[in-house]
C-alpha cells in the first residue's frame, strides 16, 4: 500500500511505482480522497517484501521540532531536505476541504508532493502536499498533511475501496472577539454552532445551536475547518468527547462516531418518457449522498446525479448537481413526487432548478 497526493495521480491512465533500487511495479488506485488530497495505491510484488515507514502521532509534534522532507523536486532524483516545524494546524491553505497542515521550512519544491515528512526518529509525521511561492520554487513555506489524517484515510477505506469517515453533522462559525465577549468567554476560541442536523451524531449527543465546541478529545479547535479535520481523523464505530461551552459553563459531551446516514434513501432513478428531464438520473439528497458529491449536508430535495448524452435532459443543458425544486409550481421534494409530477399531462413545462445556490426557471413548450 502506497500513499501519495491525489493531485499527483489525478487523470493518469497508467501509474508505475519506481523504487530507489530501480525496481518498477504497475500500481492500481485503491481509493482517492479530494477532501484531503490523498490517494492510496496498491502494488503486487509477487510476495517480495517492500521497505515501509511507521506512523508517528502527528499530535505529538511541536513548533521547532526537526523534520526531514523526502521527494523528487523538479525531477532531479530523490532528495532529502531538513528544516523545522514552523506552525501547526494551518487551515485555508489549499482547496482540500479537510486541510489542517503542518507548516515546515524544509525545502519543498514542485515534485516533492506525495513525499514523506519524517521526524528525527525516522517515523512518518506527514505527506508533503503544497508550497507557498510566488516564483514556483521553495521560499521556506511548505505544508504537509498530518500523519494522523493519512492513517485515518488508509484505515477508513473499506473492502469496496470506498472511504468512510465519521460525520458530526453540526455546522458553525469561528468565534470572534465580540462573540466571545457576549458569551462570557475568556478569549475567542472554538466553533459557534448555528445548525445541527436532526440525523447527526451531534444531535444524538445533545449538541445545540448556540453551543461553542472548544475541543475534540482534548484537542482545541479554532475554526470550522479544524473541527472537521479533527473529527475526520477519528475511526468510525468509536466515541469522542467534545468540550462544549454552554450558558457560561464548560461541559463534556460524548459523541458516537458513525458515518453520514442515507436518510432518506437515495432511490436513484433514470427518468424516461416524453418530457424534458428524460435521460437524467435523479436521487433523494441525504447526508451520505451530500458527503459523496461534495454538497452541504444540510441540503435536501432531489438532485440530478448523472445525465446521459444525447437525451432531452442533455440537450436542454441540465447538469449533474442541479437540484430540481419544482415542476409547474409543484414542489418536488422526493424522487417519487418528481416522477409523479412529470407524468401529468401538460402543454408546457416550467421547471425550477437550483444550480450553485441560484434558482432559475426553464420553460419548455410541448
Amino acid at each position: 500500500v502506497i500513499v501519495t497526493n491525489n493531485h499527483v495521480i489525478e487523470g493518469a491512465d497508467e501509474i508505475r511505482i519506481v523504487l530507489s533500487d530501480r525496481r518498477e511495479y504497475a500500481a492500481t488506485v485503491e481509493a482517492t480522497d479530494k477532501k484531503t488530497d490523498l490517494a492510496i495505491l496498491r502494488v503486487d510484488t509477487g510476495g517480495k517484501p517492500l521497505p515501509y515507514i511507521e506512523f508517528r502521532d502527528s499530535d505529538d509534534l511541536e513548533v521547532g521540532d526537526l523534520v526531514l522532507a523526502i521527494g523528487n523536486p523538479f525531477g532531479v532524483g530523490q532528495t532529502v531536505t531538513s528544516g523545522i516545524v514552523s506552525a501547526l494546524a494551518r487551515t485555508h491553505i489549499s482547496e482540500s476541504e479537510l486541510n489542517s497542515f503542518i507548516q515546515t521550512d524544509a525545502a519543498i519544491n514542485p515534485g516533492n508532493s506525495g513525499g514523506a515528512l519524517i521526524a528525527m526518529d525516522g517515523r512518518l509525521v506527514g505527506i508533503n502536499t503544497a508550497i507557498f511561492s510566488k516564483s514556483g520554487g521553495s521560499l521556506g513555506i511548505g505544508f504537509a498533511v498530518p500523519s494522523n489524517m493519512v492513517r485515518a484515510v488508509v484505515n477508513g477505506v473499506g473492502s469496496a475501496g470506498k472511504l468512510v469517515r465519521p460525520w458530526l453533522g453540526a455546522a458553525g462559525q469561528q468565534v470572534s472577539f465580540d462573540i466571545a465577549t457576549s458569551l462570557r468567554m475568556e478569549r475567542p476560541t472554538g466553533v459557534l454552532v448555528n445548525a445541527v442536523h436532526r440525523e447527526s451524531a451531534a444531535a444524538a449527543a445533545g449538541v445545540r445551536v448556540g453551543d461553542v465546541i472548544l475541543a475534540v478529545n482534548g484537542h482545541e479547535v479554532d475554526d470550522p475547518t479544524s473541527l472537521r479535520h479533527r473529527f475526520a481523523t477519528l475511526p468510525v464505530g468509536g466515541e469522542a468527547v467534545l468540550r462544549v461551552w454552554r450558558g457560561g459553563t464548560m461541559r463534556p459531551l460524548k459523541v458516537k462516531l458513525f458515518a453520514a446516514p442515507e436518510i432518506p434513501r437515495r432511490k436513484d432513478k433514470e427518468l424516461d418518457g416524453a418530457q424534458p428531464l428524460a435521460g437524467a438520473t435523479v436521487a433523494n439528497m441525504s447526508p451520505a449522498l451530500a458527503e459523496e458529491l461534495g454538497f452541504d449536508a444540510f441540503t435536501d430535495g432531489v438532485v440530478i446525479v448523472r445525465i446521459r448524452r444525447g437525451t432531452p435532459a442533455a440537450r436542454l443543458n441540465f447538469k449533474a448537481g442541479d437540484f430540481v425544486e419544482a415542476i409547474n409550481g409543484y414542489e418536488t421534494k422526493s424522487v417519487h413526487k418528481l416522477n409523479r409530477t412529470l407524468r401529468k399531462t401538460t402543454d408546457q413545462w416550467r421547471i425550477t432548478v437550483n444550480r450553485d445556490g441560484r434558482s432559475r426557471d426553464l420553460v419548455i413548450n410541448r
